[in-house]
């Protein structure tokens, strides 16, 4: 048995602790058997569970959710520890040094006007350190593990840094061809895939330009489609 110390109440470096000591001698089997790809899963999740809670807007369940993100975090982090590569610390440091730089109209002498130039500011600066020397590199750079909505919406803001944006009227054209090309590879699984990916890329254009996060658009629908279902089920149509 391990002895932790009682408190009224527990700060940020007792949770460090308390993962060190459950991924210690004598700590919890499970704990000390997982690696980054065993708790992968577990942080995606924990994120979910954090975004629902913002979207709730229930902050019990948002300070919940935080310390389990925050969990996974000191998890990942410790077990680099162990391993003598980094540590929290290293994390907080290297964390802090790209804030300081990206923010060269706060700490330095670099001056914007709006959030705009601010913004412009930051996604140059952050090629430069990436080593991203032509739009294609900060496109291919995007994450490809974001909901596919996102990813294509990325991909098209930094794309649109070197292109001129379409208009609604020929992105409307766009999507009515989509249609056509649709329903002629309906017969054809691989040209079925080709089609509906043109279409779903091109309504994240119309999204993104009407200033619509499509992946909160296409979460609505979802909510709207099982309230309708369950009305037309609980009143005998279905």
């Amino acid at each position: 048995m391990i002895n932790f110390p009682s408190k009224e109440k527990y700060g940020a470096d007792d949770l460090r602790k308390l993962v060190e000591v459950l991924r210690g001698e004598g700590g919890c089997p499970w704990d000390r058997e997982q690696t980054h790809a065993s708790l992968r899963r577990n942080l995606l999740e924990e994120t979910a569970e954090l975004a629902e809670a913002i979207d709730r807007e229930d902050l019990g369940m948002m300070r919940e959710e935080l310390g389990d993100v925050w969990l996974q975090v000191l998890f990942h982090a410790s077990i680099e520890q162990e391993r003598g590569t980094f540590d929290m610390d290293d994390v907080a440091d290297a964390e802090c040094r790209k804030l300081i730089s990206r923010h060269p109209h706060v700490f330095g002498d670099v001056h914007v006007s709006d959030v705009g130039e601010e913004l412009s500011l930051w996604e140059e600066l952050k090629r430069s350190e990436k080593k991203q020397a032509t739009t294609a590199d900060a496109m291919d750079a995007v994450c490809r593990t974001l909901p596919g909505l996102w990813r294509a919406e990325k991909i098209q803001k930094k794309a649109s840094r070197a292109l001129p944006e379409e208009d609604m009227d020929s992105l409307l054209r766009e999507l009515g061809s989509d249609a056509e090309r649709l329903a002629e590879a309906s017969g054809e699984q691989s040209a079925l895939k080709s089609a509906l990916g043109e279409a779903l890329f091109d309504l994240v254009k119309l999204a993104r330009l009407a200033g619509i996060d499509p992946e909160e658009a296409l979460h609505e629908k979802c909510e709207d489609y099982i309230r309708v279902f369950r009305m037309a089920e609980e009143s005998g149509e279905q």
